[in-house]
């Protein structure tokens, strides 16, 4: 997925770091990923260790990680259901066409008039297959991630959705086709919740704590909203041009809230060894961190380079300012 933040890229990065302070085999250790987003470093140690527990406030964020975390053994008869559901014929009275395409009247246009049929016909038959309980929980989180990535692949924006395009770009004009989203498979189960961070941090206790939270003002619930939508399913009155609908406003992206709020997640984190992503970009300054974090315990720094997301693909990407610094400050806490 286009995501704003995804640590995709430096996966790589991340794991050697992190394993370099834990040092060991890991497989005896629980795993928390805070701000999980679409899951990508809980992806990644869900193989490895004892169990990951990982968590986001945003609704498709939920879904993604009950798919990639939450479930660990292979589900039955998924391949035929991704069958049947791209086979389905069209209808033309679901809430994304109705709201979220040109051809209903809305004046939005997310998705082509065919693409929003096919997402809401989908979206419709998974919750029916649920009531009906001709699928598990296990199921209908795969079959609900699918959508959710496929509808990304199609959707005509500029990779987020605070807004959409004049004009279909070439991959929105492409027919939505339900692609599975697979996932590890591993022999431990794991847990995945759905709550504030400083709230969750209190209840939950581990070995290693990974923390991604957002770093400026953007907001992720009004920059995936059309995500959260696919997720929840719900009815509600778009406002706006854009159709927004109400969303969860992180203290993480308030400037005068963010150093306390970090804190306060530290403090009160049973972990020994945490591990803060950050970029140069971000509402709180390195030296910032820094002094938070050193109240704690021991104390390291690691940075990275890699490149900005473009959104304009024909940019070319050559100076000192296309590129991002990336900060891991590490905590061996006391």
């Amino acid at each position: 997925m286009n995501y704003i933040g995804s640590k995709y890229k430096l996966s790589a990065f991340l794991e050697d770091e992190i394993r370099a302070v834990v040092g060991g085999t890991l497989n005896d250790k629980v795993f928390c990923d805070m701000f999980a987003g679409t899951g990508v470093v809980g992806r990644i140690f869900k193989q490895y260790v004892k169990s990951v527990i990982s968590n986001d406030i945003e609704d498709y964020s939920y879904v993604l990680n009950k798919n990639y975390i939450q479930n660990y053994a292979q589900l039955q008869d998924n391949k035929s259901y991704i069958k049947e559901l791209n086979e389905l014929p069209l209808r033309d009275d679901g809430f994304i066409y109705n709201h979220y395409c040109l051809g209903s009247g809305s004046g939005r246009q997310y998705f082509s008039d065919e693409n929003g049929k096919k997402i809401d016909t989908i979206r419709l038959k998974i919750d029916e297959l649920k009531r009906s309980k001709k699928i598990d929980d296990n199921m209908y989180y795969f079959l609900l991630a699918s959508l959710i990535e496929s509808a990304d692949k199609v959707a005509n924006t500029a990779s987020m959705y605070a807004a959409f395009l004049k004009t279909l770009k070439k991959p929105a004009q492409r027919k939505l086709i339900l692609e599975p989203a697979y996932f590890e498979q591993s022999h431990n189960g794991h847990v995945v919740y759905q709550e504030d961070s400083n709230s969750l941090i209190k209840k939950i206790k581990g070995d290693i704590l990974y923390l991604d939270p957002p770093y400026n003002h953007r907001q992720y619930g009004a920059n995936y909203h059309i995500l959260n939508t696919i997720a929840l399913y719900d009815e509600f009155v778009p406002k706006g041009k854009t159709g927004m609908r109400a969303y969860s406003r992180s203290m993480y992206c308030k400037k005068n809230r963010v150093r306390e709020s970090f804190e306060e997640l530290i403090k009160n984190a049973d972990f020994k060894y945490i591990f803060l992503s950050y970029n140069n970009e971000g509402i709180m300054s390195k030296d910032e961190v820094k002094y938070i974090m050193s109240k704690y315990g021991k104390y390291d720094l690691k940075v990275k380079a890699y490149k900005k997301l473009k959104v304009d693909k024909k940019k070319s990407i050559n100076k000192k300012s296309d590129f991002t610094y990336e900060y891991l400050h590490i905590l061996q806490k006391d």
